[in-house]
């Protein structure tokens, strides 16, 4: 598979509907042939324990099976230790030949760049696309702004994965913030409930 090819990472605990915009936004803002969404296996920089794979895995198939260009990557999910998006990123270079990567991340992860493990490697095999989140712009690296990037325009949602967790945790409503199907799922399944 070649043309340009999204990649979108996080922890997705649990996706949402600015996971989801953002995600549509790149795909017509970025003339994606595809985007992959990545969900974490052990994120090397998260504090907080993670729900289980198999529950946010079943979130994003339910969030994004209505997009056809939409596609799950199960390989960190799969891979032993720490998840390091540099390692995606050679494996799927080695599998898709030819293919142009867009890397999808956000303004507080382009802040934090220049902690990745091998960054300047990684920003020399992907072209970087950075959403835009609500609040004050957050300081970046030099080194790491030297690099081009896209800036996505994103529409200001401020929808935030631990909001949702917290709110469900009281007994609050999610429905406006995430996809039904996933409001089902969390429901049905008793996540982040005390």
């Amino acid at each position: 598979m070649s043309g340009h090819v999204g990649l979108f990472g996080g922890s997705f605990d649990p996706v949402h509907n600015a996971h989801l915009a953002l995600a549509r936004l790149a795909l017509d803002e970025l003339q994606l042939d595809r985007l992959l969404w990545i969900p974490a296996g052990q994120p090397w920089q998260k504090a907080r324990t993670l729900s289980p794979a198999a529950d946010r895995e079943a979130m994003l198939r339910l969030a994004i099976a209505d997009e056809p260009r939409f596609a799950l990557d199960r390989r960190e999910l799969l891979r032993q230790g720490p998840s390091y998006t540099l390692d995606t990123v050679r494996e799927l270079q080695t599998e898709m030949p030819g293919a142009q990567l867009v890397l999808l991340i956000g303004q507080d992860q382009y802040a934090g760049l220049h902690t990745w493990a091998g960054w300047q490697d990684l920003l020399a095999r992907v072209t970087l696309a950075v959403a835009n989140r609500p609040g004050p712009l957050l300081a970046v690296d030099p080194e790491v702004q030297r690099h081009p990037h896209r800036a996505l325009p994103l529409p200001l949602q401020d929808i935030a994965a631990t909001d949702i967790r917290a709110r469900v945790a009281r007994g609050e409503r999610i429905g406006h913030l995430v996809p039904p199907e996933v409001a089902r799922y969390i429901d049905q399944h008793g996540l982040y409930r005390p």
